[in-house]
């Protein structure tokens, strides 16, 4: 059977960072598998994340590679000769390759075949046409090839000029088989401050969830908290193609009124918007710890959708309750997006406790104030960059008391709490060494025990246990 030609569109310039690229820390892995694509009949392009953010000028942590002209058996057995390979799907053609952050694929033909994001029947064409190929893709700044063995930029919809532009544009009609596309272009926009095109906006407002599941969903979700520059421009986009109406929590936020005195950026939304952008100017790297601070910036003012109200004792506006009445909130967004239990957790009592930083300044709390607060939030120091970015998303206003934050973090670390909630220090092998025998009894004077330690009443085990003593004598 006679091969098909491979067609591609003419080259366009080197960028120099793609020359680069070639000599960075993949390198080898991907010249490897370039040149044996090439000896084995094939043509290897690298295609997506790694061109595009190459193009921003950027180092790519990882590559797709996209190959033409070898079938899926043919290029297993030439990735095999130099790499431990993973088949993902033999079918369609898609490998890992262990050790390294290379994938290797074929073009794929995608017919839907159900709902949602998994409902596709998938195969590998590798003597598809590159345009077709790269139609299938999301965006075209996605969708933009380079292969390193002559240089060329294949760009069949001029994704450069979009990236350039700083457009984020759908390439074609198959975007909207994938709904979950819509979430990428939330997170996309806010990671790489892009506009989302007009028809790509409208072809989103046309496109259901269809049941995605929820894990995808947090995945997106976690990549605007973790990596958007400006997460507004996600919400911004969200609330623009309709779908914030999937987020009925965040959906109620729109027009809920402030105090035009404390806020003067204006309603609840645009409030919640400048403080994730707040927040991410001010991202520590840790991944965890950044999306627990940041899930709790986007969640904090939930409970002012049903708390907002003119006070006719004064005519102004005011949510009292609102750090309350946003936890069951902040946990129904959240459930129906993770199981993460400790997330969750973690996230809600930083809802619920989020104004109390500025209270404890203002009133110059006791140590035994920063106990508790301690022991109901986990880490002061989520709290603190919660507050900080609360009070950073009232833009023209400055901070009133920027000094709050620091105070409450110097305590904090001064009573050894400013990343850890206090534990108790009186055990029950206290009690039975002092000839208490295990019973009901035990739970109470250990309950006893540790409100007296928050208390200030002792703070090693000797303490404690002379704490315990005096106790059992006055009950004896």
């Amino acid at each position: 059977m006679k091969t098909p030609a491979l067609s591609f569109p003419p080259p366009a310039a080197v960028n120099p960072n793609l020359v680069a690229f070639a000599s960075d820390a993949l390198g080898e892995a991907v010249s490897g598998v370039v040149g044996d694509v090439a000896a084995a009949g094939g043509r290897a392009l690298l295609v997506g994340g790694c061109v595009r953010d190459a193009l921003l000028g950027a180092r790519p942590k990882d590559v797709d590679i996209e190959v033409y002209g070898l079938e899926p058996g043919a290029l297993k057995n030439v990735l095999r000769r130099r790499f431990e390979v993973i088949s993902v799907g033999l079918s369609y053609g898609v490998f890992k390759l262990r050790g390294c952050e290379v994938d290797v694929s074929l073009p794929r033909r995608e017919s839907k075949n159900g709902t949602g994001h998994r409902g596709f029947d998938v195969w590998g064409d590798p003597f598809m046409p590159l345009a077709e190929a790269a139609s299938r893709r999301d965006f075209t700044v996605n969708a933009i090839y380079w292969d390193p063995r002559t240089g060329e930029l294949l760009d069949p919809w001029n994704g450069r000029a979009d990236l350039a532009a700083g457009v984020l544009r759908h390439t074609s009609a198959a975007f909207a088989d994938d709904p979950l596309r819509v979430l990428r272009a939330m997170q996309f926009a806010a990671r790489f401050l892009l506009v989302p095109a007009a028809e790509t906006v409208e072809l989103c407002r046309r496109i259901e969830p269809e049941g995605l599941p929820a894990e995808r969903i947090f995945e997106e979700w976690s990549k605007l908290i973790v990596k958007g520059r400006k997460p507004s421009l996600g919400l911004a986009f969200l609330r623009d193609c309709g779908w914030v109406k999937y987020y009925p929590e965040l959906d109620a936020l729109t027009g809920v009124p402030q105090d035009p005195e404390w806020h003067p950026e204006g309603d609840v939304w645009n409030h919640t918007a400048h403080c994730l952008d707040a927040y991410a100017a001010a991202r520590v790297g840790d991944v965890w710890e950044d999306t627990v601070v940041g899930f709790a910036v986007l969640c904090h003012d939930f409970g002012k959708a049903v708390t907002t109200r003119r006070e006719e004792s004064d005519g102004r506006i005011h949510a009292y309750g609102h750090e309350a009445a946003g936890v069951p909130l902040a946990r129904s967004f959240l459930e129906r997006m993770t199981r993460h239990r400790d997330l969750i957790e973690s996230v809600l009592p930083l809802v619920e406790f989020h104004m109390r930083p500025h209270e404890l300044w203002r009133t110059n709390a006791s140590d035994a104030a920063i106990r508790r607060l301690a022991r109901k939030v986990g880490r002061i120091d989520r709290l603190v960059r919660v507050d900080a970015a609360d009070r950073g998303g009232r833009p023209p206003l400055v901070s009133d008391s920027p000094t709050h934050g620091p105070w409450l973090l110097e305590r904090a670390a001064a009573l050894a709490l400013k990343d850890a909630a206090p534990r108790p220090i009186l055990k029950g092998r206290h009690l039975i060494a002092l000839g208490l025998a295990p019973g009901r009894g035990f739970s109470a004077i250990l309950k006893a025990g540790f409100e007296a330690q928050l208390d200030g009443a002792f703070a090693d085990a000797a303490g404690a246990v002379a704490w315990a003593r005096e106790r059992l004598g006055e009950q004896g």
